[in-house]
């Protein structure tokens, strides 16, 4: 019987590793075992235009199979370039029909996403919690929203010194 498993990949090659999954699924002729491969992604409303909407991940380098869990299927899928892992290790767990459903009607559009908004401002002061300036107090100098990155200003030795960190160093 065919389930849904989750695997997990280089992040930013979903288009590629599909389709070479795809293509060596057909050369090797397993098309009975294997269903679906999906990119859980859906469209989300761009805030600056009313008409755009731009194409999210779900799950960045994650893709979802539907598969027989023979050991031919899992061995197809684990030897294809850019496949880190199945998610569960050795004995990796089915998703349910429910987190399935939710995800395909996230993927329809039927349930509602929208970009998310940092909480960070420019000019205002935040505190770092992680990496080699942890203790530090900096100032938001530029916010790169799509990187999910900061460039702060912090006093190093009576000076003030520019440096980038992640969204995820940052105490907020």
């Amino acid at each position: 019987m065919k389930r849904w498993y989750v695997v997990q990949i280089y992040a930013g090659y979903e288009e590629a590793i599909k389709t070479d999954l795809s293509r060596r699924i057909s050369d090797l002729g397993m098309q009975d075992l294997f269903g679906q491969v999906l990119i859980p992604s859906a469209k989300v409303k761009n805030m600056f235009s009313v008409d755009a909407q731009d194409e999210q991940q779900l799950f960045p380098g994650y893709l979802l199979i539907e598969m027989e869990m023979v050991q031919e299927a899992m061995r197809l899928v684990q030897t294809t370039p850019r496949v880190i892992r199945f998610l569960g290790g050795k004995d990796p767990m089915p998703l349910s029909q429910k987190e399935i459903d939710r995800i395909v009607s996230q993927m329809k559009g039927e349930v509602a996403l929208v970009a998310k908004k940092s909480d960070f401002v420019v000019g205002s002061e935040v505190d770092i919690s992680e990496g080699p300036f942890a203790g530090f107090v900096g100032v938001i100098e530029r916010i790169d929203e799509s990187n999910e990155r900061l460039t702060l200003m912090v006093s190093i030795f009576g000076r003030m010194t520019p440096i980038e960190l992640g969204f995820e160093q940052i105490k907020r």
